[in-house]
């Protein structure tokens, strides 16, 4: 299969690259190294399979270049600013200087920790993206968010830093156990819900392709994605308007994952919930019909996606986080709504009556 590239522009342009294999392309892994230093920044379950491949990789490339490596256990409940302290140690250790550049190998978690050590270690290094989920290949690789949790909330402390270069290596996707993979899946869908409804209608029709792991069908959906999320970052990197769309299903989702610490849903499940009350809330508020939102629960229902919220969570504490949601405002709570499949907008002043009768609807 030939590798797909996608470039995102702007002020800081990079390239994405996708296709099975890149990790050991030592040529591409090296290409944004500027000086002699590299950390490979990873989890408990990724580094035993890739780590010493890439640094080996990446001393093939560059024998003058000193590669450590730093890695934290897995699970979204290690984003914490302990683990990037741990990073940042890391860099001292490894004496990284200003054209010392962070690989980030791991999913969501690994690639907003490391790249917010990036971005912080002597005002801002270089950081390379390389996501081996399909979460992370198609959503937090891309864009330059970077962060870390707090207990108040997700992504509560971090920073811009869009990464120098993505490599996105769909190998790394056979040993993606199937929840995972279903969960990336969620954000994919969030692409065709927010900018093309044909997307949707091609994801249906692939289902059962995408749900097999099937190459092609992923490198197809992965590229669309990125090019998807690249035209907006291009238009708003700081999410200063437009951006805010990527967040479809995330002021919900984000709020299930605080109020269960993390625990029951994953990133992605709690995105697909959240795209459904989104979509929701959009019908009660007169935006959209209750057949769009029937239309996206049975797409997501398909892919083997949760709909719902877990059994225990009260409406109020959901509500709560919501209000330190980062899109809400001191006159209110702001959600990315739809019109219908392919048209999402950003609502300000949502009454919080209307959310709550949305989550005890669910």
């Amino acid at each position: 299969m030939t590798a797909l590239d996608v470039e995102v522009g702007g002020a800081r342009p990079y390239r994405i690259h996708i296709g099975a294999g890149l990790l050991d392309d030592g040529a591409l892994l090296a290409r944004p190294l500027r000086g002699r230093h590299a950390l490979v920044a990873s989890d408990g379950n990724v580094a035993p399979l890739y780590a010493a491949g890439v640094v080996d990789a990446l001393r093939a490339a560059r024998p003058d270049a000193q590669v450590a490596t730093c890695v934290i256990p897995p699970g979204e409940q290690e984003k914490t600013l302990a683990r990037f302290g741990e990073a940042i140690d890391a860099l001292a250790a490894l004496g990284a200087t200003r054209d010392a550049c962070v690989y980030a190998l791991g999913g969501g978690v690994v690639g907003d920790l490391a790249g917010f050590a990036a971005a912080c270690w002597m005002r801002g290094i270089d950081c390379v993206q390389l996501p081996t989920s399909l979460l992370a290949m198609v959503d937090s690789s891309v864009g330059g968010k970077t962060a870390v949790d707090l207990p108040q909330g997700k992504n509560l402390v971090g920073a811009f830093h869009p990464p120098r270069a993505v490599v996105a290596d769909t190998a790394t996707l056979r040993t993606l156990p199937a929840r995972e993979l279903r969960a990336g899946l969620a954000e994919v869908v969030k692409y065709g819900a927010i900018a093309e409804s044909g997307f949707l209608d091609w994801l249906d029709a692939h289902a059962d392709a995408l749900l097999g792991g099937d190459a092609d069908a992923l490198s197809e959906a992965i590229a669309r994605s990125c090019a998807h999320k690249a035209a907006i970052v291009e238009r708003d990197p700081f999410e200063h308007g437009e951006r805010a769309l990527l967040n479809f299903g995330h002021t919900f989702g984000h709020a299930i994952e605080t109020a269960q610490d993390y625990g029951a849903l994953n990133h992605g499940e709690a995105v697909a919930v959240g795209m459904v009350l989104a979509a929701r809330l959009s019908a009660a508020l007169g935006l959209a019909t209750d057949t769009d939102t029937m239309i996206l629960r049975a797409l997501l229902q398909r892919l083997g996606l949760p709909t719902e919220p877990p059994a225990g969570l009260a409406p109020d504490t959901l509500l709560a986080h919501m209000r330190l949601d980062k899109k809400a405002q001191a006159s209110g709570l702001r959600f990315v709504l739809w019109d219908g499949p392919g048209h999402a907008r950003v609502v300000a002043d949502v009454p919080e009556d209307a959310v709550l009768d949305v989550l005890r609807g669910a």
